[in-house]
């Protein structure tokens, strides 16, 4: 009896999982969404190999090639999407610097997946009074505006450090800002998950057979979580992106030498109204597309991953 219940488990998972995969298939703008998102992924990774010019070169910044406009548009045959203020090409800096907020945005985002994924399963499976400290330190978390927080403290890293320091540690300080600014997300959607589980049979009887709490909780709790966290890390990752060319925007991000796609904007946006408008308006719409590709996805995610609208 035992062996036959487990297979049927198996089965019923197989089944949802061979479901979901259909349904993506006949979603056109799921499909498409991916095969973007994995395009952009592809060739930051390969941005060293693929890119026309080394932006490691002394030589890759010269002024007497500055706002040298787009090849389709009567520019030079050696720079695509013609070159910025700098004199650098825009298409290999585009191409590094997406690679760049890539970085940025996944490892923000599995920083706020750790804590987050963590407090929730200790907060929701003991419960009580750790429960309701580790929730308030979300509250107090959320109210205030992650955005300002982070301003905050990266105005006053640049002015405590110097800017020379800020310049070499810039990528790792954003990580850790945008990565600590939204776990409460993550531990409230946890928490909901493991208090609904926890009251469940199996629960009960892995405890009797005397299972430790560790391995309850990420052994056994932790996988039927799986479906909304899939969900949350697609858009926040999106959201940390956003949040990278914000504060790039602002002057609070990533250094001018360490291009990515918030300080290219900010850089290129002074010359949008003297005829140079390409140095912003390309990797505008690297960055847009970019997020809306990782919103698609998520939002498709949402609805075919919700046990409510899933069906049998």
């Amino acid at each position: 009896m035992k062996n036959i219940n487990k297979e049927l488990v198996i089965s019923t998972k197989s089944k949802h999982w061979i479901h979901l995969w259909h349904g993506f298939l006949s979603d056109k703008i799921a499909v498409l969404s991916l095969l973007i998102f994995a395009f952009y992924c592809l060739i930051s990774l390969a941005a060293p190999l693929i890119a026309p010019f080394d932006v490691r070169d002394p030589s890759f910044m010269d002024l007497e090639n500055s706002e040298i406009a787009p090849y389709w548009i009567d520019g030079d045959s050696r720079f695509l999407f013609g070159t910025d203020g700098q004199g650098r090409d825009l298409l290999s800096v585009i191409l590094y610097g997406t690679r760049l907020s890539l970085t940025i945005g996944i490892f923000a985002v599995v920083i706020q997946g750790f804590l987050g994924i963590c407090i929730g399963l200790i907060a929701g499976y003991f419960g009580g009074r750790l429960d309701n400290f580790l929730m308030r330190c979300a509250d107090i978390q959320l109210s205030f505006s992650n955005m300002m927080v982070a301003i905050i403290v990266m105005a006053l890293f640049q002015t405590i450090f110097g800017i020379a320091s800020y310049q070499h540690l810039a990528m790792y300080i954003l990580i850790l800002v945008i990565g600590l600014a939204e776990w409460p997300l993550f531990a409230r959607t946890v928490r909901a998950s493991v208090l609904a589980e926890k009251q469940k049979e199996y629960i009960d009887a892995a405890r009797i057979m005397g299972i430790g709490s560790g391995r309850i909780m990420f052994k056994h709790i932790l996988p039927n979580t799986v479906s909304p966290l899939l969900v949350i890390f697609t858009i926040q990752i999106a959201n940390a992106i956003i949040a990278e060319a914000a504060l790039s925007f602002l002057g609070l991000g990533m250094p001018i030498t360490q291009p990515s796609l918030g300080s290219l904007i900010s850089s290129g946006f002074s010359y949008m109204f003297s005829g140079a408008w390409w140095i912003c308006v390309i990797p505008s719409i690297t960055l847009i597309v970019l997020i809306l590709v990782m919103n698609l996805l998520g939002d498709w995610l949402r609805d075919h991953l919700n046990p409510k609208v899933y069906k049998d």
